[in-house]
């Protein structure tokens, strides 16, 4: 039987060693490894090793302690550090995976005040001023990458990824954006490169041939100054006669101001920057950056825009993405929908590393769903993410499992999220959902209202009933000219050239990003994507950085709140500048601070400090919030279940999905 993904599942001879795949799972750092726990560590990376992955990546790991990201940030600083390291490799090795370990030197992104960089040109993502490395100062950092690499040998890795992309320390060196020297280490380009070549050819030299080294290069920097392609393929040329094993894909510096991973970002969206690099170098290349199913990867691959592809988040939504897709079940994968929810905003956040679609990600060794001992009687109510998700776990434990649905379909409110452009990952997440319930043992009965009378019977009711939008109580609310968000997104209401919304929360952002668009979604049209984003070819512009040229906005829309704060401050940690930015784009006005006094025919009637206004507008879309739907649980006070209530219909705050599917999931693992 042929391979569903000849290309994916193609072995990559390396000379010394063979990947059993092209599929590389890419840094990211959990947060594990600081919690001092090394067997929940272990087990997190054996899970994805057991899932069929060719090489794993770990989570930066600090060459020193000022270029940690972070104070206390991990790293190989002692000969325990080696033995904790050590239980990490041997369960990768246990599961036939290979795993290397990626040093991150942040350079002047180290969130402390002994940040070093090229120069003392402070990060705008960082308070900290660095200080600006001397000759000396140069070579202890050199000597710090070749420790931390033979470390990483005696650890029992298979290998090491240098970090020299993303912004971080040797990518400081290479652009003019932060390096400023006038020494050996600055000015020209073959000057400004000696550092990364030189920590590669130092580290080679170190742990000898038959080691993995893999150099993750900036191939877009989309800041000012960056680099042009040809500096880029001379860094290229220079890294592989160093000593390099493969060429690592980065894209994009953390303080650009375009998104390069978020869900918004077309799939695959810059492979073809991996492809101009393509038959330059003679050693593997890979490809990285919102590939998130065997599909898409296949594709890439076929396309020869890279030898290996990169997915980092696919493996936190489903370890075992590799051997379903060698068994003909991509349709099972969990897919990573690109939301940063409770991977990166939690990174930023101080929080464990974790998934929105899979909770039990970083969390392998006290979330499980073990068989019940005593299966019982579960009805669920509400096939919303809440209600889904606790309905498969408690299935998969042996429960006997009802879920009742009064729409004609599954989905809840993820069938308005994924309606707004930017947001079709959505539709992978509900179509999975109905494949698992569909290969599930689930009794689903989609178009019925569960009712007291009907919940009788059960060992377990839970309530998973979500929310209705909460009423802002406006003189006028209930004019002609007056929507509510469902109107808009569920019943696809007309609305006018002209448009307040009313709430700027995630909702209300929605919403103006549903009106303001027109046509086709430029997530689904990577040219256009580019264009509005100010994406452009590093052989023409250096770092690959344009003006802006987003489309003109279909209405003109006024984003409203009253709060007296930033319209979308409380939006995502890494997610929310992107939702801003792009409404800006679209002539988007936002206004905090404003009461909402009458809605008229011909507007809304806006209160502040400085009186009364009209603000004329053709339609009003309410976006208040909303309040938790609990009247079926309230009804169930004399039913002998246990009743439990999740989701919107517990605590109603904005349309949380990542809450609503850990909640769930949690749950039915409790049962």
């Amino acid at each position: 039987m042929s391979s569903p993904y000849p290309r994916l599942l193609e072995p990559l001879d390396l000379g010394f060693t063979t990947l059993r795949n092209r599929v590389l799972m890419g840094s990211m750092h959990t947060g594990l490894e600081e919690r001092g726990d090394w067997d929940r560590v272990a087990t997190y990376y054996a899970e994805r090793a057991r899932g069929g992955v060719g090489l794993i990546v770990t989570g930066g790991m600090a060459p020193n302690k000022e270029g940690g990201v972070f104070p206390g940030a991990s790293g190989l600083f002692s000969d325990q550090d080696i033995a904790n390291h050590r239980k990490v490799t041997d369960a990768v090795h246990a599961h036939g995976g290979k795993i290397a370990m990626q040093i991150l030197h942040a350079g002047r992104y180290a969130y402390g005040p002994d940040c070093v960089s090229a120069s003392a040109v402070k990060s705008p993502i960082s308070p900290f001023v660095p200080r600006e490395l001397d000759e000396e100062g140069i070579e202890k950092q050199i000597r710090d990458f070749v420790t931390a690499a033979t470390r990483a040998r005696e650890a029992g890795y298979d290998g090491v990824e240098v970090m020299g992309s993303e912004g971080y320390f040797l990518n400081q060196f290479l652009c003019l954006h932060v390096n400023q020297r006038t020494d050996r280490w600055g000015g020209s380009y073959e000057n400004r490169m000696r550092l990364p070549v030189e920590v590669v050819r130092r580290v080679r030299e170190a742990v000898g041939p038959d080691f993995i080294i893999i150099y993750r290069i900036s191939l877009l920097d989309l800041v000012p100054n960056g680099q042009t392609f040809d500096q880029i393929l001379t860094l290229a040329h220079a890294i592989e006669a160093a000593g390099a094993t493969i060429l690592n894909s980065g894209i994009g510096w953390h303080e650009a101001r375009v998104p390069t991973i978020a869900t918004s970002v077309p799939r695959a969206g810059f492979a073809w920057v991996t492809k101009k690099l393509m038959g330059h170098v003679s050693i593997p290349v890979i490809t990285s950056n919102r590939i998130n199913n065997p599909d898409t990867a296949e594709a890439v691959l076929a396309g020869g825009n890279a030898d290996m592809v990169s997915m980092a988040r696919p493996f936190l939504a489903d370890p075992d993405f590799v051997n379903k897709a060698a068994a003909g079940q991509a349709a099972t994968i969990a897919p990573c929908i690109g939301c940063n929810q409770a991977c990166l905003d939690h990174t930023f956040s101080g929080k464990l590393t974790s998934c929105l679609v899979n909770p039990r990600a970083g969390h392998e060794t006290e979330l499980r769903y073990d068989p019940a001992a005593t299966p019982r009687k579960v009805a669920v109510v509400g096939a919303g993410p809440a209600g889904l998700s606790a309905a498969l776990v408690a299935d998969q434990r042996g429960h006997h499992v009802t879920l009742f649905e009064k729409d004609s379909q599954i989905g809840g409110q993820l069938n308005m999220a994924r309606q707004v452009p930017g947001k079709e990952e959505f539709d992978g997440l509900v179509a999975w959902f109905g494949t698992m319930l569909g290969a599930s043992g689930v009794t689903v009965k989609l178009g019925t209202a569960a009712t007291a009378e009907t919940l009788t019977g059960f060992d377990d009711i839970i309530i998973a009933t979500g929310v209705t939008p909460r009423d802002p109580g406006i003189p006028g609310e209930d004019g002609a000219n007056v929507l509510s968000y469902i109107d808009v997104l569920r019943d696809k209401a007309p609305v006018g050239p002209r448009v307040a919304v009313i709430g700027a929360g995630g909702i209300g952002f929605d919403i103006a990003e549903y009106v303001t668009h027109q046509g086709v979604s430029p997530t689904l049209d990577a040219a256009e994507w580019r264009k509005e984003w100010g994406v452009g070819d590093p052989a023409e512009v250096p770092g690959g950085l344009l003006e802006p040229a987003p489309p003109a906005p279909a209405r003109a829309v006024t984003l409203l709140q009253r709060k007296a704060e930033k319209p979308g401050k409380r939006l995502g940690k890494t997610t929310g500048w992107i939702h801003r930015a792009s409404l800006q784009a679209r002539q988007v006005q936002m206004l905090g601070g404003v009461s909402y006094e009458r809605i008229t025919p011909e507007g809304i009637v806006l209160g502040s400090d400085k009186g009364e206004r009209l603000l004329e507008v053709d339609t009003v879309v309410l976006c208040a919030g909303q309040v938790p739907n609990r009247a079926l649980a309230d009804a169930l006070t004399g039913n002998p279940a246990t009743v439990h209530v999740i989701g919107g219909a517990d605590v109603a705050a904005e349309l949380d999905a990542k809450r609503a599917i850990d909640q769930g999931s949690r749950l039915a693992a409790s049962l």
